[in-house]
């Protein structure tokens, strides 16, 4: 399996994920133009894509999805709940599949898990991927550390895991208190202490490494995100993080 981030943040989330027998894209968050390019820096293309996978209906994991749809004539799967939040921004698409929250989609022999998470949308998932016996775990835009998250995390030979946020960095930043507080609260996003206590807990030599994702652009920064990690989980521990601005490496599992 191969995988990497086109790019993770508030600011815009796109993942890319291939299979022997599969191309799937998880959310739609950056331009057609960006996607192309920074895919382009692997050696792929969105027009060879089989499907585009949407986790919510905020618009840092939609805004072009009708665009991905129309350009590079992908098939569109998503809830039945988020496909009507989201649609009235899109334009048309024509093709949307809709799953509930909990299927398994498949794609060939590739298998896409979907779980529901607390996140404040109307009906949010988050995504494991499984083929030839591997298995690696979207997790961002969780809410809060949910009962299950461990066991999800635990799970997988890898992970895209949220780590949105440092705690004094909120707590002492510019945003108003009503933001701060959805931020940190039960629909919002995981901290960096709160995503590295649930890593300490479940980690295990299995996991071949973790790419810490959707950092905040105002509130943290990829050094004190792994330093809280690396403090938590141990130094040795394989973490790195995607970015918000470029495409991440390739990563292999």
């Amino acid at each position: 399996m191969v995988t990497f981030s086109v790019q993770s943040g508030s600011n815009g989330n796109c993942i890319y994920v291939e299979t022997d027998d599969a191309r799937l894209l998880f959310d739609a968050g950056v331009s057609g133009r960006q996607l192309q390019q920074r895919m382009a820096e692997h050696g792929r293309s969105p027009h060879d894509v089989d499907a585009l996978l949407i986790s919510h209906e905020h618009s840092d994991h939609i805004r072009c999805a009708g665009v991905f749809h129309r350009k590079f004539d992908l098939p569109v799967y998503v809830t039945r709940p988020t496909h009507y939040a989201m649609q009235s921004n899109l334009g048309k698409i024509d093709d949307v599949r809709h799953y509930f929250a909990g299927d398994t989609l498949e794609f060939g022999a590739t298998k896409v898990h979907t779980f529901s998470t607390p996140h404040d949308a109307v009906d949010g998932v988050v995504f494991i991927v499984e083929h030839d016996g591997k298995r690696l775990a979207i997790l961002t835009d969780l809410g809060y550390a949910f009962e299950k998250l461990g066991d999800l995390l635990e799970s997988v030979d890898a992970a895209y895991l949220e780590s949105n946020y440092d705690v004094d960095m909120l707590e002492l930043g510019q945003y108003p208190a009503f933001l701060k507080a959805r931020i940190s609260g039960k629909g919002g996003h995981l901290s960096n202490c709160e995503a590295a206590d649930v890593l300490r807990r479940v980690a295990t030599k299995r996991h071949q490494w973790i790419a810490l994702s959707h950092l905040s652009g105002q509130n943290n920064t990829p050094d004190i995100a792994l330093e809280t990690h690396r403090h938590t989980v141990g130094k040795s521990f394989p973490l790195d993080v995607s970015s918000r601005e470029c495409v991440s490496c390739l990563r292999t599992i």
